[in-house]
């Protein structure tokens, strides 16, 4: 087991938990909130305490936190008490750079879109407006704010109703979909890190199947505790619908392309090593059904 420092919250400052939590959770979505007060001066500001929690009814929700300085509350939360509506603008790279100007904490009444140099747009079913290069904007009605405390760093969750949602078609696919990579979205990290949503640092994993795989307590010993696979590779062999037969195994074992390598077959512990490396490779291509069975042969040839 590896060595670990443990903490009780309660014995650490404010700002001391605050920077091991935005670090250890993330990355996080980007809430660009746009409100308005009751004398129609708009706020412009990002949060990374965002997801969205509901989809019937759509349902967004963003945490403006209590400053642990004054104890002051964001000008966002005190325009919402004002006027409970918000738009709520997704960020991506292309206007991440203006996002971070915006989080300034200028004076009440500074209107951001103005001093990050966005476009403000009228929203359709609510007052505040939406930012007109935002890749993805929802116009929301506010239906509840909880405060979570009284002190420094406390959030106070606004629990926010999609009624209107705009979507730049740049960013569809030709089925009229978001597309991921089009959108090059940026997460919080902690301190001034952020994160960037493109494609060399995208992996798709398959869905975990409906009918139930295997699981990887079903995997033989040698394979569940082998020093080469990682619990990544474990789980893409769980996820199998079911244990290859022998029969399959066999068949497997005749493939042309595998034969001659799986004759030669010996229990040198190089040559295990070696159809362990091959296993990873067939998982690495997305073939999890090849390396199970490559792995199950290998078992029986031990035996």
């Amino acid at each position: 087991m590896p060595q670990i420092t443990s903490f009780n919250p309660k014995d650490l400052s404010q700002p001391d938990l605050h920077r091991y939590l935005l670090t250890a959770v993330a990355p996080r979505p980007i809430c660009f909130a746009s409100t308005i007060d009751s004398a129609g001066r708009v706020n412009l500001s990002p949060f990374s305490f965002f997801n969205v929690f509901s989809s019937n009814p759509p349902i967004l929700v963003f945490s403006p936190a209590k400053s642990g300085r004054d104890l002051s509350h964001k000008d966002t939360f005190l325009n919402i008490q004002e006027v409970p509506e918000v738009t709520i603008n997704i960020v991506n790279y292309p206007i991440v750079e203006q996002m971070s100007l915006a989080s300034t904490r200028y004076e009440k009444g500074v209107n951001e879109f103005e001093k990050a140099g966005f476009t403000q747009v009228p929203s359709v079913m609510v007052k505040p407006p939406r930012v007109g290069e935002s890749p993805v904007s929802f116009e929301c009605k506010v239906n509840q704010v909880i405060e979570l405390g009284q002190g420094g760093g406390a959030g106070n969750l606004i629990i926010s109703e999609v009624q209107y949602l705009h979507i730049q078609n740049e960013y569809l696919d030709q089925d009229g979909n978001l597309d991921t990579l089009k959108l090059d979205l940026v997460a919080r990290m902690g301190g001034s890190w952020y994160c960037r949503a493109i494609e060399a640092s995208l992996f798709e994993i398959p869905k975990p199947l409906r009918e139930k795989g295997i699981g990887v307590d079903n995997l033989p010993h040698n394979v569940r505790n082998s020093s080469i696979l990682t619990g990544n590779d474990l789980g893409r062999l769980g996820n199998s619908k079911y244990l290859p037969s022998d029969r399959e195994v066999e068949a497997f074992a005749a493939e042309e392309d595998l034969a001659a390598l799986l004759d030669s077959f010996t229990e040198s512990e190089q040559a295990i090593k070696h159809f362990y490396l091959l296993a990873k490779e067939f998982l690495g291509k997305g073939e999890a059904g090849k390396a199970l069975k490559l792995l199950l042969f290998l078992e029986k040839k031990k035996q």
